[in-house]
């Protein structure tokens, strides 16, 4: 590792074989805490090139625990987190309304590192136990549309990392990773990212493989469509840069869309909106992130995915697929 972190310093960087190995060394313990810590540390300094990116994912999902559901063709909604934004909940709201305007959804999670609330805190707070039984898992899909993935039952290896990662407390290239390695191997993806240079590297990888995709991320930094402003598009046929008004939405401030302090009072947001007591800042964000799910699932136009978003959620049959799910 004292080699590597040599290269990385010197600002070179590795091929893809060289970063497999290291991640898969990395997540069977094979290197010290304060190494670990160096290494992570780096890529907050410097950027990570598509070779590196590529080859930490395939290492991540060589060693997942896979979740064999692809009868069920669904989609996942999933943002890297690390915008420092504090929004609530979104993409964990987007995905019941997904679910329930019938498109089922595996969502991969994990708790907050770099943010108050991930969305397995916010699972866990309602109850939620997660689960790596398949039939459990397939049993969800079958009653509501939606899983839920809890990162970590997938992802063993990890957990030399996790207690790293949460002292340091700041986002990594983990968050980079955590939308590419669904252990379900989703072929179609809705993904927020926090930085421009990270879409287009997303994009790229994601141009080389089957998947039906969009990628997110809002010109103000949000890792989500926060209507704040215009925001980046790209997808398997074209890259766009949209507006609120383009949606035919209202633009939003962003103390609007802002999360709780707590698990607990970004449970009581998340609860509310779901209701159908959310404002209209609230319920147009959720929607516009679930509506471009939708037309990338259903392949269907915006405008109607809007229409399906809006239903889903307004008539409250998100709130019963939520409902459903914490049943089970």
């Amino acid at each position: 590792m004292k080699e590597i972190l040599n290269q990385l310093i010197e600002y070179k960087s590795l091929d893809k074989s060289t970063a497999r190995e290291i991640l898969s060394n990395l997540a069977q313990g094979k290197y010290n805490d304060s190494q670990v810590a160096a290494f992570l540390t780096i890529y907050l300094m410097r950027s990570i090139t598509v070779d590196e990116l590529e080859g930490f994912r395939e290492a991540m999902l060589n060693l997942c625990v896979p979740v064999e559901i692809p009868e069920y063709d669904a989609i996942d909604l999933c943002g890297t987190g690390g915008d420092g934004k504090n929004t609530f909940n979104i993409s964990t709201l987007s995905s019941f309304i997904v679910a329930a305007a019938g498109q089922p959804v595996a969502k991969h999670g994990n708790n907050g590192v770099s943010s108050v609330s991930g969305s397995s805190n916010l699972m866990a707070h309602f109850g939620y136990v997660f689960t790596s039984d398949i039939s459990k898992i397939r049993k969800s899909m079958d009653t509501c549309g939606l899983c839920f993935l809890h990162a970590p039952l997938f992802h063993p290896a990890m957990k030399n990392v996790a207690p790293i990662r949460r002292d340091l407390g700041v986002k990594t290239f983990f968050n980079m990773l955590g939308p590419m390695v669904n252990p379900s191997f989703p072929k179609k993806q809705l993904v927020g990212v926090f930085s421009l240079e990270l879409a287009r590297l997303y994009g790229y990888l994601y141009q080389k493989t089957d998947k039906k995709f969009v990628i997110l991320h809002a010109l103000d930094g949000y890792d989500e469509i926060s209507l704040t402003g215009a925001f980046k598009k790209i997808s398997q046929y074209n890259e766009e840069v949209m507006t609120p008004e383009g949606m035919g939405m209202s633009a939003v401030a962003a103390y609007e869309i802002e999360g709780g302090a707590t698990v607990e009072a970004s449970a009581k947001i998340f609860e509310k909106i779901l209701k159908g007591e959310g404002t209209k800042a609230q319920n147009q964000v959720v929607i516009a992130n679930a509506a471009m799910a939708l037309q990338c699932g259903l392949d269907i136009p915006l405008e109607a995915a809007i229409g399906k978003a809006e239903e889903a959620l307004m008539s409250r049959q998100a709130l019963k697929t939520f409902k459903t799910i914490l049943e089970i």
